[in-house]
Formats: structure tokens, sequence, C-alpha cells
């Protein structure tokens, strides 16, 4: 399935009635947006056991990092991974 929609100024897009009935989202309920390959996904989080389970099952660290080190890695990956205008 494939819908277009348009961003708005305030950078908001309105998820179409027809997806929201197939992933089952309802009004004030929280979604996960996963960037992957430069590609969105869009996941119902109706499932908390299974949001705890993927955010624990993500790669270990071989060692410890600061919250420092990892804001600077974040920051670095962000920055490569959105084109600026």
């Amino acid at each position: 399935m494939i819908i277009r929609r348009e961003v708005g100024e305030k950078g908001q897009v309105v998820i179409p009635k027809d997806i929201r009935d197939m992933l089952g989202i309802r009004f004030g309920q929280e979604v996960i947006f996963e960037v992957v390959d430069n590609q969105v996904k869009l996941t119902s989080s109706s499932n908390p056991e299974k949001t705890i389970e993927d955010f624990l099952s993500g790669p270990k660290l071989k060692k410890r990092m600061s919250s420092k080190q990892l804001k600077e890695i974040m920051l670095e990956q962000y920055n490569e991974e959105i084109p600026r205008f």
C-alpha cells in the first residue's frame, strides 16, 4: 500500500485512517518511529512487553561508555543521516 501525504509547516504528517486501522492505532496511543537505511518504519506500541524486549535486544557494547560519549556518537550519526538545507 502506498499513500502520499504532504508534510505540514510544523513537520507533521497525518497517518491515513486505513493505515491506523490496519495497525490498530487509536487516539492518544504511542507509536514508534524507527529509521533504517534512510526509511522510516512506523509501528504501534500497543504491546509494552514487545517494546521493552526490542529495547533490551539492542546491540551489546563491548566496553562501557559515558553518557557524554553516547551523546557524541548519537549527534555524529544524526548529522550524517539528516540532510541540511
